[in-house]
């Protein structure tokens, strides 16, 4: 699978939901492809903006869509990683401010 058909499955699944991908192709594209490296390496797609440990259990809450999306995009606008976000923040409608890391220290 490449880029473009995950994005093509994930929106299909995701938008109902209220979830979009940020509107720059390049970085959305950028962290599919991210998302299909880490799962040819892990088996699963972690979050490519954090480090995985290779351990599916101690990775489950970063697993994308993570488990810290909903109150980021709930709160910011925004995942932490930027590759999902809110119609408002996609149309300009939500201040684009930084996302803190909501995972626990250790669980990093």
């Amino acid at each position: 699978m490449d880029a473009g058909k995950l994005y093509a499955i994930l929106r299909k699944n995701q938008e109902p939901r209220g979830y979009f991908f940020n509107r720059d192709p390049e970085l959305t594209h950028a962290l599919l492809a991210a998302l299909l490296f880490n799962r040819e390496r892990y088996g699963y797609m972690a979050c490519p903006c954090r480090l995985a440990k290779d351990d599916r259990d101690a990775d489950s809450d970063i697993i994308c869509p993570c488990a810290y999306r909903e109150a980021d995009v709930r709160e910011y606008g925004s995942c932490y990683c930027g590759l999902y976000v809110s119609r408002a923040w996609n149309e300009g409608g939500v201040p684009h401010r930084y996302v803190p890391e909501r995972r626990p220290a250790e669980r990093c």
